[in-house]
């Protein structure tokens, strides 16, 4: 079954998308953790961090790169951000397709919760 992010690939429904190519996508989240929040993920359907394979390493390392370029654009930079990928149920994973979160914008605490 199709996952909402699947749909937002596919353009079956809208997002605020910030960066697009072949393999990645990158839009804002509709529940905002932070002032910047930003899902990106990969167009290739990979359900969780448990299901990468060595060649999906490359993909996985443009997610984290691009994270960073979006970080700049966004101001965010300098000041600070976050990167998380959440795995299953209890990592806090609600869409199974996986995706990185870019949060900035506050100052985030540790440990997280």
């Amino acid at each position: 079954m199709p996952t909402i992010f699947t749909k937002i690939i596919n353009k079956e429904i809208p997002a605020d998308i910030l960066y697009e190519d072949e393999e990645v996508i990158a839009f804002k989240d509709i529940n905002p953790q932070a002032p910047n929040h930003i899902l990106i993920i990969p167009k290739k359907e990979i359900s969780t961090i448990n299901d990468i394979q060595e060649n999906d390493d490359r993909l996985i390392g443009k997610l984290v790169r691009k994270a960073a370029d979006i970080a700049k654009e966004l101001n965010i930079d300098e000041s600070g951000y976050r990167l998380v990928f959440n795995c299953n149920k209890d990592g806090g994973q609600e869409v199974y397709h996986i995706h990185l979160h870019l949060m900035g914008g506050r100052k985030f605490n540790w440990p997280a919760g």
